[in-house]
């Protein structure tokens, strides 16, 4: 499953080190080339030397040592592991390791490369059953899930202390199967292309306080910034008024106003090989923000509202696209399909995908999406239930296949 990777295997404390003597030999059986970093606690469980002797390979575990065998230098030899890999995998990986990756703390080598790469990060969360369960644990893992680690689930049944639960190293063929499913997609196919992504609602202000706006968590356009940053692309997400972590390797500019999103859109839409409008622009603002908050007339029980169309970001760039590729997004509530492809002539762009209200799973603030991927020749594809970060990659998959024949 793994022939030709390059994996860097991390190892953090834990008594679940000496599995990850067990897990080289195993992904060294799948075909990968394995480097091995190790933290100090880890040192104390497994030596060194047990690694270099299964890998074949000296042992990285100090910053402050080169490493003869590859020929790194104590300046470079993490950014040279960071490069080498195919992907990180850390297992164990302790409660300590976790909240330090959380934090962005980078006081060991292992921590250094972690934050020095731009492949995928995959953690097999080891610990106590109590630490796993721990509420800073796991608010750790929901967080760096967020930005785009690949977070293992965590095995079951009796540690070490006595305790039983969850924060046991899962089996070996599970680390194996979890590490194959990510290299599955993030192959990197769109490496020196540049992606422009948008992403959440736009918020249109009434007064100071209040505004006109959407239930769009952004969700599925993080998913697609984070799965085109995996596969290798440079990503630019703008996004609107949303609680979520920046994908890994994103640039990320915040905006509030349909008009913030037309002015940044505008700026970047130029420099990019397609633009995903995944995020819910607002159709109209107040025509006359009031500059003090809006008193309640107890003589009234009515607000007149003023409003006006906002700029059509999506129609604009169909307009004058040249050459890049656009794909457009449609909420439909009814005749969903006619509605979009209207929308996809009208628009002039290449994809559009729809999503409707009706279906189970899909909508605003949930993880999975349930969609149809309508071309520019009206050839329409429904998907079945998935997570966003899978319906991204299949979104993906077909630019990929209109950058190929633009380029022939």
């Amino acid at each position: 499953m793994l022939r030709g990777k390059h994996i860097v295997l991390g190892v953090t404390g834990g008594i679940a080190a000496y599995k990850s003597c067990y897990l080289l030999r195993e992904l060294q059986r799948e075909g990968a080339t394995v480097r091995v970093v190790m933290t100090d606690a880890a040192a104390r469980f497994v030596t060194p030397l047990t690694f270099s002797a299964l890998s074949g390979q000296e042992v990285y575990t100090d910053l402050w040592t080169a490493n003869q065998s590859t020929g790194s230098n104590i300046g470079t030899q993490h950014i040279d592991l960071a490069n080498w890999a195919d992907a990180l995998l850390i297992a164990p990986a302790s409660a300590n390791t976790i909240a330090k990756l959380t934090v962005g703390l980078s006081d060991n080598l292992l921590t250094i490369v972690t934050l020095a790469t731009r492949r995928p990060v995959i953690l097999a969360p080891t610990m106590d059953a109590d630490m796993y369960l721990n509420e800073i644990t796991q608010q750790n893992l929901v967080t760096l899930r967020a930005r785009g680690y690949a977070v293992i689930p965590a095995g079951e049944g009796e540690h070490a202390s006595g305790l039983k639960g969850p924060g046991r190293l899962p089996e070996i063929d599970v680390i194996i199967r979890f590490v194959a499913g990510v290299l599955d997609k993030t192959f990197l196919d769109l490496t020196a292309k540049k992606i422009l992504v948008t992403a959440g609602p736009t918020y249109e202000s009434i007064d100071p306080v209040r505004f006109i706006g959407n239930r769009s968590s952004g969700k599925m356009g993080f998913a697609i910034a984070q799965a085109a940053a995996l596969r290798g692309a440079e990503v630019t997400l703008i996004a609107g008024p949303v609680q979520l972590e920046t994908p890994r390797n994103v640039k990320r500019i915040d905006v509030e106003s349909a008009e913030q999103m037309q002015k940044a859109v505008s700026a970047e839409a130029k420099k990019a090989d397609a633009v995903f409008m995944a995020a819910a622009v607002a159709d109209f603002t107040p025509q006359t923000p009031s500059r003090a908050k809006i008193k309640k007339d107890v003589r009234s029980k009515n607000l007149d509202l003023h409003l006006t169309a906002t700029p059509d970001i999506l129609g604009t760039l169909g307009g004058k696209k040249n050459g890049t590729v656009l794909v457009g997004f449609a909420l439909e509530t009814d005749n969903e399909l006619t509605h979009a492809k209207e929308k996809l002539k009208s628009k002039n762009l290449d994809l559009i995908v729809l999503n409707s209200l009706a279906d189970e799973g899909a909508g605003f603030g949930v993880d999975t999406n349930v969609v149809t991927i309508i071309e520019r020749n009206g050839h329409a594809k429904k998907l079945k239930k998935m997570a966003k970060f899978d319906v991204a990659n299949e979104i993906l998959n077909r630019v990929k296949n209109l950058f190929q024949h633009r380029d022939e």
